[in-house]
């Protein structure tokens, strides 16, 4: 049997963010990010609707970009003391992930962060309060799937929450809120809901609830990404619906290891976070020549390019045909083809390597992956990725 899980509410559409006029209740806090949505006026809007809704609002600030453990007990401790029935979180992937971790350790204060590493083992939420969540980027997708990832800065490791418990109950897809994204986001949030996408159509729990997801969520990001990049404002309102299908897509069919190494590199070196959305583009092409060794992953990439209209008259020419749209869309939104043209330093990089390798191995994103890999493998895939050479094993 498997589980197909949305939120019970997706409202969506210019000037969406009013619904929250209508949520009942009687204490909300709202939980964002580093100041973006203050700065542009949408954290105050967020909290006057949520007052005409009768209820008392407090606000946690400054979730930072991939939240801390730290945050996220601090947000839990917030909760507890106001003791909210809504929880709204608003803003890129951390406020919202964060916010996610938060509600389980408000209504269950004493479990550990260890028992919630465990996929699909959290408690029974939904005791004290409900969650919505608005978000302000278009890739993570976080709005609409049952993921949180945070991050352990002593370890430099992140890990990503799983569970059908952390579905919001209602998602706002409000395209205003993405107008003014600076283009590099825009760029890094559109490749990783392209990832999203395709890795959900090759997951080995891919099905009929989520291929035409994927499909619709890949020809979208396709069609829009460019002009949403160049500041099209029709393009990027489409860019924002597409990503929300992708995460649709993904929560329910899981991801493979282009995940398993952006979560495992983000934060493992000196040189600087990688971030999620640039590491997912730079490791994908390389991870389709990978993964296409595997018949059944072959067949269905190579139906992702005939239904997106690429040339090929062969599974191999298609496949062949789709590495390069992805290659063709890095290069025009700035993403740099390798680790090294990133910056990663050399020898840190090879320091690193065994261990990243075999982390990656064991992210809960590889088992849905459509071929095995080996900590070997791994990290002659990733050093592939470091010098840009061929994937040929």
């Amino acid at each position: 049997m498997s589980r197909f899980c949305l939120p019970r509410d997706i409202y969506h559409g210019k000037g969406s963010l009013e619904e929250l006029k209508n949520l009942k209740g009687k204490k909300a806090i709202v939980v964002v990010g580093g100041g973006s949505m203050k700065r542009q006026g949408f954290l105050d809007k967020v909290v006057d609707y949520l007052k005409e809704a009768g209820m008392e609002v407090d606000v946690f600030e400054g979730v930072e970009p991939d939240p801390s453990v730290e945050t996220v007990m601090k947000g839990a401790e917030a909760m507890r003391k106001f003791e909210p029935d809504w929880i709204v979180a608003m803003g890129g992937g951390s406020p919202i992930d964060a916010a996610k971790a938060m509600w389980a350790f408000y209504e269950y204060p004493d479990t550990s962060f260890e028992d919630l590493c465990t996929p699909f083992n959290f408690p029974e939420l939904r005791q004290k309060a409900k969650f919505a969540a608005i978000p302000s980027t278009s890739g993570t997708a976080t709005e609409v799937t049952a993921f949180s990832v945070i991050t352990n800065y002593q370890t430099g490791v992140k890990y990503p929450l799983a569970d059908f418990n952390i579905t919001p109950d209602v998602a706002i897809v409000d395209p205003d809120l993405v107008a003014g994204l600076p283009v590099k986001q825009v760029a890094y949030t559109g490749m990783d809901a392209l990832t999203h996408a395709i890795e959900a159509y090759v997951s080995t729990l891919n099905g009929p609830f989520t291929d035409p997801l994927a499909l619709q969520a890949i020809e979208m990001v396709l069609d829009y990404l460019p002009a949403s990049y160049h500041c099209n404002m029709d393009a990027r309102e489409q860019m924002h619906y597409a990503q929300c299908l992708a995460g649709m897509a993904f929560s329910n069919a899981l991801l493979g290891i282009v995940h398993s190494m952006a979560h495992k590199t983000g934060a493992a070196f000196s040189t600087g976070h990688i971030p999620h959305g640039c590491a997912n583009a730079i490791y994908l092409p390389y991870v389709i020549k990978y993964n296409a060794k595997c018949p059944v992953a072959a067949k269905r990439y190579a139906e992702i390019a005939r239904r997106m209209g690429l040339q090929g008259t062969s599974e191999k020419a298609l496949i062949n045909s789709l590495i390069a749209k992805i290659d063709a869309f890095n290069v025009e939104l700035g993403i740099p083809k390798t680790l090294q043209e990133f910056g990663v330093n050399e020898e840190e990089f090879k320091e690193k390597l065994p261990k990243i390798a075999e982390l990656a191995v064991g992210d809960a994103c590889t088992g849905s992956n459509p071929r095995s890999i080996t900590p070997a493998e791994m990290e002659k895939l990733l050093t592939c990725t470091y010098y840009g050479t061929e994937v040929d094993f």
